[in-house]
């Protein structure tokens, strides 16, 4: 610890339990906690993320006593203007792998070293940081299942031992800096997750209480609550993965073992465009750049429809509506919905991917991203390409019963069973106001396949 006062600079970590900024500025140390509202990040942000965002922010105010400093502008200036004010001899922050992020620290870094002053980057939103998981020979990891197998035998730090009052918090009042208010949560139609690190726990004791025993089978069942639902908490750091790791490293189950592998894919995702920043706008596999997509006023239609849940396709309706009315939707959904966009209606996964990041409270552009690679078969661990999910198999298979379906879908709601994945087939056909299916499944599959099998070919030509 030194006399000189650190700046801690939140960004994806918004809480004060499992904080390592905290332990690397030094216990006691007097310091300045803040959070710039940067316009390159809120202006692609859709209106649940930024919600959800300011919401945490309340919430961290509070857990410091009112104690934040909020700024809003380019943080490559406001940082190092902030952190002359209180005289700072460093700067603490947890390590931004985006490909954003990891440019606005350099430049931010490169400003304060002109004012003799340090950038210590300390942890990461992951529970290993991209590039820590190496192969054998130094290398990085491009398919999933080595990686997960080296991430788990590296293992993760322990939780760090940390609370509000770790700190020597700085009066955001008596810094030249003039702190701006934290915006008001913008109106918005869905209903959304409480935010901030004290709901965080209780979701997560609720979930290890309730649902982690069969989070095997129940994660894949849009009609239960087998999910943690943790996904937005970790976006934001109200809660911290080792946290999570911590609590059931002891537990050997399925459910367990299976909710540490979804961890490690949310760290493989941010491996991968750690080495690939390009992959989050363009195929992560460019033989796939090939590959023919439809445009134009039919496909626009199409898009259009698929974005409102009025493609005729029961289950993937329930999950688009999902989307709309809570800013979130069910893992194994998301999976069915993409893949109906890109290989039933041949459209651009990107399109799919941009609408989840602007409707989703909880998207992340790793995961989002390269999930949707893995539906489109462009990406790391590609689902085949041959592999065009059947909606209505996927629906009862999934939803046997249809609980999920008219839950979403108030159209269906009299249609017992699992006869809601096919109301087309109910004597009149489906009910009022429910849509026939925009397109022939048997008939766009085959198209797919045509459009896949070519981009193949062409790639094997090409060895």
């Amino acid at each position: 610890m030194t006399d000189d006062p650190a700046l801690i600079w939140f960004r994806r970590d918004l809480r004060v339990a499992d904080q390592p900024t905290f332990l690397a500025a030094g216990q006691g140390t007097r310091a300045l906690a803040l959070f710039v509202l940067d316009p390159r990040l809120l202006k692609p942000a859709g209106k649940a993320r930024q919600w959800f965002l300011y919401g945490c922010l309340r919430d961290l105010s509070e857990s410091l006593g009112g104690r934040l400093l909020v700024v809003k502008g380019d943080p490559v200036e406001v940082v190092p203007r902030v952190a002359e004010a209180i005289g700072a001899g460093s700067v603490h922050i947890a390590a931004d792998f985006g490909p954003y992020g990891q440019a606005r620290d350099t430049d931010v870094e490169h400003a304060l070293a002109e004012q003799d002053r340090e950038l210590v980057r300390t942890g990461s939103p992951y529970a290993v940081a991209p590039g820590r998981v190496l192969s054998g020979d130094g290398g990085r990891y491009r398919v999933f299942t080595p990686f997960s197998r080296a991430w788990a035998d590296h293992g993760w730090r322990a939780p760090a031992d940390t609370d509000a009052g770790y700190l020597d918090w700085i009066d955001p009042g008596s810094v030249s800096v003039r702190s701006t208010k934290i915006p008001d949560q913008p109106a918005v139609d869905a209903d959304l997750p409480e935010p901030g690190e004290a709901a965080a726990h209780r979701r997560w004791d609720e979930f290890v209480d309730e649902h982690l025993q069969d989070y095997a089978d129940g994660r894949d069942r849009p009609d239960q609550p087998g999910t943690s639902r943790m996904s937005v908490y970790l976006k934001y750091g109200c809660v911290h993965p080792r946290s999570l790791l911590a609590d059931i490293a002891a537990r050997r189950s399925n459910g367990a073992q299976s909710y540490r592998n979804e961890l490690a894919w949310r760290d493989f995702y941010a491996d991968v465009l750690d080495q690939r920043p390009d992959s989050a706008h363009q195929n992560y596999n460019r033989a796939f750049d090939a590959l023919v997509t439809d445009s134009g006023p039919d496909a626009d239609e199409l898009f259009t429809a698929w974005q409102e849940g009025r493609t005729g396709f029961p289950i993937v309706d329930a999950g688009m509506r999902q989307l709309l009315a809570e800013g979130w939707m069910h893992n194994r959904v998301r999976m069915i919905t993409a893949s109906f966009l890109v290989k039933d209606l041949h459209l651009p996964w990107w399109w799919g991917a941009k609408h989840f990041m602007d409707k989703l409270v909880d998207g992340d552009l790793a995961s989002n991203q390269h999930g949707w690679q893995w539906v489109a078969g462009s990406g790391t661990d590609a689902a085949p390409y041959f592999r065009v999910f059947n909606p209505v198999l996927q629906g009862e298979r999934f939803d046997p019963d249809g609980a999920y379906v008219r839950r979403y879908v108030p159209e269906l709601a009299d249609v017992p069973g699992k006869a809601a994945h096919q109301p087309w087939k109910l004597a009149g056909g489906p009910p009022s106001g429910y849509p026939e299916p925009v397109v022939d499944h048997k008939e766009e599959r085959a198209v797919a396949l045509e459009r896949y099998d070519a981009v193949k070919e062409a790639r094997d030509s090409a060895r």
